[in-house]
């Protein structure tokens, strides 16, 4: 059973990874908030009484399963005010998915501009690129890369085989080494 500081301590330390995974899937920062806060409110009101071993497992498996929510909700949202915006004339200008991504200030304050503003714009075109993913290859290689979880633990949070996790891991690598290769960043 995991004490409160121990919940505490995991949810301080997933929050930041939390909300980035959230921003890659939904592209929108207010929702991407709203959908790591209730993951937290449901991981601590539902599990808080599981072993804190048990807690990054089920904490990314609640957080997949509010952005897919997200998504249903959007869709379904879509599907019923159709008819009323095509009468509106003024679509929405879709934001630009650069300009919702912080880079983090964690950039080496001893490095050269130069350095600094290289490593600034490595990350902005690898965040650029695992947006560009397929929804199922960019959650598994968040996931096994960026969270760390082994394949087995990846195949639970996502509901499916060890086999598919490889196959969309290998998928995301191969794409983004691609999409690195083009901005002459290789990796």
């Amino acid at each position: 059973m995991a004490s409160r500081a121990e919940l505490s301590n995991f949810l301080a330390e997933v929050e930041r990874r939390a909300f980035k995974q959230a921003l890659f899937a939904v592209r929108d920062e207010d929702a991407a908030l709203d959908i790591v806060q209730d993951s937290m409110m449901r991981l601590s009101e539902k599990y808080g009484e599981k072993p804190a071993e048990e807690l990054p497992l089920l904490f990314q498996r609640i957080l997949q399963n509010a952005i897919r929510d997200f998504y249903r909700r959007a869709r379904t949202r879509s599907e019923r005010f159709t008819s009323l915006t095509a009468f509106e004339g003024d679509a929405e200008d879709p934001t630009d998915p650069l300009e919702t991504i912080e880079l983090d200030d964690d950039i080496n304050p001893f490095a050269t501009p130069h350095a600094a503003l290289l490593q600034a714009e490595t990350l902005s075109i690898v965040e650029e690129a695992l947006q560009n993913l397929p929804p199922r290859q960019r959650e598994a290689f968040l996931l096994r890369y960026w969270e760390g979880l082994d394949i087995a633990e990846t195949a639970a949070a996502m509901g499916c085989t060890e086999g598919s996790v490889k196959t969309h891991c290998s998928r995301a690598t191969h794409t983004l080494a691609a999409a690195l290769a083009t901005k002459g960043i290789r990796p």
